[in-house]
């Protein structure tokens, strides 16, 4: 909190002194005004709920696709094998690039912005379980074999308490890829509602970079505290285990 109570204080003052150009850069105070002046505003509320709807089915999208996918491939080494160029392939791929592909084929609307982000927020969550199935405990595994712990119980009892708190892991880190996938596309690509498009419709066109800032801190802000409740899930559902996981 002292660290950003000084930034926002440098930032105040550069803006105020004329360091540098209050219309590029307006100061904090003003930037924050607008922003509580925001939540008033019916039109943002309107593209703020849509946004974060379609940030709501990017996440379940991603965690069951890359859960399900990163337990095959983490199951089965020939076929991790066999699939492994292509997913080297797919993963460093910019997004952004693709939105113009996703726009061709799928329209402007939510279905592009949802399928782009979903895909640039899959990555983590696979990884992370496919990794964490190599990190559980074998003598766990060979302990409830010789008993013939059956298939359903082991994977229950064993294998998902094991993966769990990789796959939550993941799946923090995918919810700000995600949002940013999201506004990006919105912004880019033209949408006729989220919050991308509301601050370049409303901040951009009119050269309002206090509209522009006041979106952003929306955005900034949204991330943190779902990355604040997602961390408190995970340490209140999963606190007997190490929070940390494979990237």
């Amino acid at each position: 909190m002292a660290g950003l109570a000084a930034f926002l204080a440098l930032w105040e003052a550069a803006a105020r002194s004329g360091l540098v150009d209050p219309v590029v850069l307006p100061p904090p105070s003003l930037v924050l005004a607008r922003f509580a002046g925001l939540l008033g505003d019916a039109e943002f509320l309107r593209d703020a709920v849509a946004t974060l709807l379609a940030w709501l089915i990017t996440l379940l999208l991603a965690a069951g696709i890359g859960t399900a996918i990163g337990l095959l491939l983490g199951s089965v080494r020939p076929l991790r094998l066999v699939t492994a160029p292509i997913i080297e392939f797919l993963r460093p791929l910019p997004t952004v690039a693709l939105i113009p592909l996703a726009v061709l084929v799928l329209g402007s609307g939510a279905q592009a912005k949802i399928t782009l982000a979903t895909f640039a927020s899959v990555w983590p969550i696979l990884f992370n379980t496919m990794y964490a199935l190599g990190e559980i405990d074998r003598g766990l595994l060979d302990t409830a074999r010789v008993f013939r712990t059956p298939r359903t119980r082991l994977v229950g009892a064993v294998i998902l308490p094991g993966i769990a708190p990789f796959v939550l892991t993941g799946i923090r880190l995918s919810a700000g890829i995600g949002l940013i996938v999201l506004v990006s596309t919105e912004f880019l690509a033209g949408s006729s509602v989220g919050v991308g498009w509301f601050v370049y419709h409303r901040g951009s066109m009119s050269l309002s970079m206090d509209v522009v800032l006041a979106g952003t801190v929306f955005v900034g802000l949204a991330g943190y505290l779902v990355n604040l409740a997602l961390l408190a899930a995970q340490r209140r559902w999963l606190g007997w285990a190490a929070t940390g996981g494979a990237v």
